[in-house]
């Protein structure tokens, strides 16, 4: 008799950046098993060897993975090319001036990440995330379905887990999205949020708790607000972000068909046209498989138009559009 010989898919992913939100997702990313093998690069090649190694150290206790660090060839081959790198917003700076520092980092990175891993996905979470990864996809020459952004995944997460701490039930029993810009633009779809299968405005009347224009002002405040919170608490974000990586990584190594709010190529939802922006999507080992086009109110379109406004601007400032 036969046996079948099951060939392992290698799951190999690069990180481009290892400061803390790209050394975090690695761990993060390590303990999942979703990889077979992790590759990190940073300027500072010493900072990017010294991770490696500390993550290394962890090998007896963790699904087994490589973990290593190296120059460009160290990443040629990659499923998937997970970017961080980016200069951070300093105090004073404006949005615009941010994207063109990062976009002059991309128009380096970029082509070498696409050279080495021709055939990879590029998960993309430098900031401003949308403006980013339309420069990816300009830079790369990838088509655009194999460039996603983080996007609004995380705002969503966030703003579940309020509802869910506001109702009493737990977040993941929450479904409701943010969409649009990561950014001050982005739009809640209170109108399609639901607690299993209920929508709000049917939940709230029989849950008990008041649920008024106010208390949902206050939640998207606080979903909007939230990394500002986190770092003026401690300096920065990056446990919860390492965890959303993970999770997309994993819905595209394990072709999952996941629903998330992520950043990806818009043209023609709600009168949107090429530009970045977050919208639920389905991702699987091709990348964005599609786009789900759930209905939206009236109000909600038009905000969703106003963030891809901001969004095209800022790119037409930096060079990205005409």
């Amino acid at each position: 008799m036969k046996h079948r010989i099951h060939v392992r898919r290698r799951n190999k992913v690069s990180v481009i950046g290892a400061g803390l939100v790209g050394s975090t997702y690695a761990y993060t990313l390590m303990l999942s098993g979703a990889a077979s093998e992790i590759v990190l690069l940073d300027a500072r090649a010493l900072r990017a060897e010294g991770e490696a190694m500390d993550l290394s150290h962890g090998a007896p206790f963790a699904p087994p993975v490589r973990i290593r660090s190296g120059d460009w060839d160290a990443t040629s081959h990659s499923d998937i090319v997970v970017i961080t790198a980016g200069a951070a917003q300093e105090p004073g700076e404006t949005r615009l001036d941010l994207a063109k520092r990062n976009v002059e980092v991309f128009r380096d990175i970029v082509p070498k990440a696409a050279e080495a891993s021709p055939d990879s996905i590029i998960l993309v979470v430098t900031n401003p995330v949308d403006l980013m990864s339309y420069a990816a996809i300009m830079l790369s020459g990838f088509p655009a379905n194999r460039v996603i952004g983080s996007g609004t995944l995380l705002d969503s997460a966030r703003f579940r887990q309020l509802i869910g701490k506001h109702c009493s039930v737990a977040p993941a029993n929450v479904h409701a999205y943010i969409i649009g810009e990561h950014g001050d633009s982005e739009v809640p779809l209170w109108s399609t949020a639901n607690i299993a299968g209920l929508r709000l405005d049917e939940y709230c009347p029989v849950c008990g708790r008041a649920c008024d224009r106010s208390v949902r002002t206050r939640i998207f405040e606080e979903v909007c607000d939230a990394a500002y919170a986190v770092i003026e608490r401690k300096g920065a974000t990056y446990y919860a972000i390492a965890l959303a990586l993970t999770a997309v990584t994993r819905a595209i190594l394990r072709d999952e068909n996941a629903v998330m709010t992520v950043s990806c190529l818009v043209d023609g939802f709600c009168g949107a046209h090429d530009i970045c922006l977050s919208l639920p999507a389905v991702i699987n080992r091709s990348g964005v498989d599609r786009f789900l086009h759930i209905p939206l109110t009236q109000e909600e379109c038009e905000s969703f138009k106003r963030s891809a406004q901001i969004v095209q601007d800022v790119a037409a400032e930096v060079g990205l559009r005409n």
